[in-house]
């Protein structure tokens, strides 16, 4: 019985033995690897151990504000949602889908599957066959072949738009239809509530939020701010367990611009009102305040709609009050005046003979349309004599005159910030001739912009004094130069109150409530080789002319019929930007309401 048992316990011992081993083995194996991971290549262990804990998380920033002076809303952000699909999810979901249906079927799944031509041959007849693709791509309203190339053209990529910025209604809809693949951004997108009224000077964002135009543009950097950064680790319930780091957003500003909104509808209207009556090719105006220099409105016509910019063509969406320049024509007699009793050759009270009503300079002839003989400063500027401020300009040295041209800001950019803004056409360092003399003495010779003449009337409203103009909203006055003796600027400011007089240049013009003080400006367009039959209109003064508060200048470009006069076409825009801006300015009326209208027509 013994020796029978030994063997048995032989087999046991062994076996025992055995068991003992691949323990040993097994925890030595364990205790080997974990070695290697710890210490001969622990950054593995930890870069496997971030992949599956470790999250980042972006901190996103809205776009900033923009407001008007009064806090008036000109550029907001707006929630939107954008749809995008991962394709090589959408692959992988179609792969699951053709092997299911194989097993499902009885076949060879794991052949199909190393089958890589026959599997891609089935995934796109699964796509072709399902109907939702199609749904999809009526509800986003574009072509099944664009949207079919986009979810698959390369099954490899993560990420491609489907579209941006969709209705509500429209990602509402796609999220209830669980497409695989096709997932929603939430997103943000610039809307300007005061459409084509303010469009030139707010300019858009292009659909990834970033400025390409106008004050969008011109402080983008300020605008967009910066991202943080969140970094986390989660528990394998995905629970936010520590925060390993932050990087602080920071929030973007806010732009106050000095545009009063109020002003700038009352001018936009006014502006584009007169561009379809007179059939012009364009028009611009600006408001300033004259002792701020503060842009309180810039308007141009034709404009655009910036929240829909499928009609905004090139042409509509050029701000033209800072880019299109012209000759200002009789706009700047008022400045060749001053330059003379600033110089000293003439005195405000100086009589002027412009008899015969013509003369020649260099062979070249200045005129006016009829001979008004002897005539006051006020009465040159009243009927506009050409021939008045050219006898002037003659009397001055020539290289005095043109500095005063150049020291009032033509040649220069306002100072508006704008982006494109032009400096204009002036060239003080060449030689003059006298006829080129006499022409720039009446606005000839040198092309400017609608805001490069709302900053010499602002001059002139400040009583001499000459600020860069600014687009946004000021705490403190601008420091300005003084350029002019008060007295004389006031002299000359006074002068300008008569083309309102009746035989002035503008006497049907009445700015209800308010003294102004202004110039017509009428010139023809210049062509190659010399001059056209085209007209451009001006008018620019200041008001109330008792104690000046705003400089409005007006300009309609190319006006179609045979009304082309500045006092005609840019008048009445003018008096009605002053007297509704003033009454928005709770400004003091200083006259009462006068209505009569005189049919008189002089130079310009």
């Amino acid at each position: 019985m013994k020796t029978s048992n030994k063997p048995s316990q032989n087999l046991i011992a062994w076996r025992f033995i055995l068991v003992c081993v691949m323990l040993v083995s097994v925890f030595v194996a364990l205790i080997a690897r974990a070695a290697y991971l710890q210490v001969i290549e622990p950054d593995k262990a930890r870069a496997e151990n971030v992949k599956r804990t470790v999250r980042m998380e972006k901190l996103h920033v809205q776009r900033g504000m923009i407001f008007d002076r009064n806090g008036k809303e000109l550029a907001v952000s707006v929630p939107v949602v954008s749809v995008y699909v991962d394709p090589l999810a959408l692959d992988k979901a179609l792969k699951s889908r053709v092997l299911r249906q194989a097993r499902k079927n009885g076949e060879d799944h794991v052949t199909l599957a190393d089958n890589a031509s026959l599997l891609a041959e089935r995934k796109q007849q699964l796509f072709q066959e399902q109907a939702r693709w199609r749904e999809l791509s009526d509800v986003l309203q574009l072509p099944s072949e664009q949207v079919n190339k986009k979810l698959r053209g390369n099954a490899k990529r993560r990420f491609v738009y489907l579209k941006r910025q969709v209705t509500p209604a429209v990602a509402k809809y796609i999220k209830q239809m669980r497409l695989p693949g096709i997932h929603l951004l939430d997103e943000s997108k610039r809307f300007y509530p005061s459409g084509e009224i303010a469009a030139h000077i707010l300019g858009v964002t292009n659909i990834d939020g970033i400025g390409i135009e106008g004050i969008e543009k011109r402080f983008d950097k300020a605008l967009t701010g910066t991202e943080g950064l969140r970094t986390i680790r989660k528990d394998a319930q995905g629970r936010e367990v520590q925060v390993l780091s932050e990087e602080e957003r920071v929030e973007p500003e806010d732009i106050h611009l000095s545009i009063d909104l109020r002003i700038q509808t009352i001018a936009y209207r006014a502006l584009k009102s007169a561009v379809l009556t007179y059939q012009a090719t364009s028009g611009s105006a600006m408001v300033v305040d004259v002792h701020t220099g503060e842009i309180l409105a810039m308007v141009n016509s034709p404009s655009f709609n910036p929240n829909d910019m499928s009609n905004a063509a090139p042409y509509k969406r050029r701000n033209r009050a800072i880019t299109d320049l012209f000759e200002p024509g009789s706009t700047l007699k008022p400045l060749a005046i001053l330059a003379g009793i600033d110089h000293g050759v003439i005195e405000s009270d100086d009589i002027i003979n412009t008899f015969p009503g013509w003369m020649r300079l260099g062979g070249s002839l200045v005129k006016d349309t009829r001979n008004h003989g002897e005539m006051t400063l006020r009465e040159i500027l009243k009927v506009s004599s050409n021939m008045g401020v050219a006898k002037i300009s003659q009397l001055l040295p020539k290289d005095y005159l043109v500095g005063v041209y150049q020291k009032v800001g033509f040649g220069e950019d306002t100072g508006t910030l704008m982006i494109g803004e032009s400096s204009g056409l002036f060239y003080p360092n060449r030689r003059w001739s006298d006829f080129e003399i006499a022409t720039l003495s009446y606005g000839y010779a040198v092309s400017v912009s609608t805001a490069q003449v709302a900053r010499l009337y602002a001059t002139l409203g400040a009583g001499g004094i000459s600020r860069p103009l600014t687009i946004l909203k000021q705490d403190t006055p601008q420091p300005g130069n003084r350029l002019f003796k008060e007295e004389d600027v006031k002299a000359v400011v006074s002068m300008m109150e008569s083309i309102f007089e009746k035989g002035g240049t503008a006497s049907s013009i009445k700015v209800d409530g308010y003294r102004a003080a202004g110039k017509t400006g009428t010139s023809k367009k210049a062509v190659a080789g010399g001059y056209g039959d085209e007209y451009v209109g001006y008018f620019a003064g200041v008001a109330p002319a008792s104690d000046p508060r705003l400089a409005v200048v007006v300009m309609v470009n190319e006006p179609g019929n045979d009304v082309y006069y500045g006092g005609d076409t840019a008048g009445p825009v003018f008096a009605e930007i002053v007297s509704n801006a003033l009454r928005m300015l709770n400004v003091a009326p200083d006259k009462e309401r006068v209505a009569y209208l005189s049919e008189s027509k002089n130079d310009a």
